[in-house]
């Protein structure tokens, strides 16, 4: 079947993830990291696209890029192939890395930017690699506080307060750390358990209606809701939803 074709972001801003043929993993160690941060640094100045954010997890790369002169498919082309060139030749080994073809979501609205600059840089907050986004290493989030030069900065800060100041940056720093529910482009698809599916997994794990949830001591309670957060195809909001229980309480468990 052919591949249908991409829907051109209006903005030219894309939400882009690259991952890992059949999730294998893609940075072994730091070096490869701070390899691919190289290899976008130079296709940066070599295509001329605008770089908002970044995140590496060990088998997928979130990437946040707005095309200029060159259509962004073909940047993602350069950078993956120059990237796995050197990965193959440092493990020895031969073959794809990436899956073909990579993933993508468009861009056009403020909301949807922040949406996804806070996504991104939550990315090992959510995987449970890191306590918040300022500790998370291999993202792009400090950055935004004095970096090396591959993140532009200044659209992410105009867009608290006009970027100027103490309030703006203070803004942004509550917005990026903010927990939340967001929903993006994700590496992986996801089964969505529906209500129902949830109420009945809650009932095999001996809870035979929300009101004995609610009313369990707060450690008990907190057991039962991590094993929720923790299901596949659960979300926060889904979870609030089915147990009467509030977001932020969920949230903090």
């Amino acid at each position: 079947m052919p591949r249908v074709a991409r829907i051109k972001s209006r903005s030219g801003i894309y939400h882009v993830i690259l991952r890992g043929v059949n999730k294998q993993t893609i940075f072994e160690d730091d070096e490869d990291r701070t390899r691919f941060l190289y290899v976008l640094q130079k296709y940066k100045e070599v295509c001329h696209f605008k770089f908002y954010a970044y995140c590496l997890m060990d088998n997928h790369i979130h990437l946040l890029i707005r095309e200029k002169e060159e259509p962004i498919g073909l940047a993602i082309k350069r950078i993956s192939s120059s990237y796995v060139y050197w990965y193959n030749t440092k493990y020895e080994r031969c073959g794809h890395l990436f899956q073909e073809r990579y993933r993508s979501e468009n861009v056009e609205s403020k909301h949807s930017f922040l949406t996804v600059l806070r996504y991104i840089h939550q990315n090992p907050v959510k995987a449970g690699l890191a306590e918040n986004v300022f500790e998370a290493n291999w993202t792009s989030m400090n950055e935004y506080f004095g970096g090396t030069g591959l993140i532009d900065v200044d659209l992410g800060l105009s867009l608290f307060s006009g970027g100027e100041g103490k309030t703006a940056t203070q803004q942004f720093v509550d917005y990026m750390g903010a927990p939340n529910d967001d929903t993006c482009l994700d590496c992986w698809e996801r089964v969505r358990l529906n209500d129902s599916e949830v109420k009945e997994f809650l009932h095999e794990m001996g809870i035979s209606n929300v009101s004995v949830l609610q009313q369990m001591e707060r450690d008990h309670r907190d057991a039962v809701l991590l094993q929720l957060k923790e299901t596949a195809g659960v979300s926060i909001r889904q979870i609030s939803r089915v147990t009467g229980i509030s977001k932020s309480v969920i949230q903090r468990v």
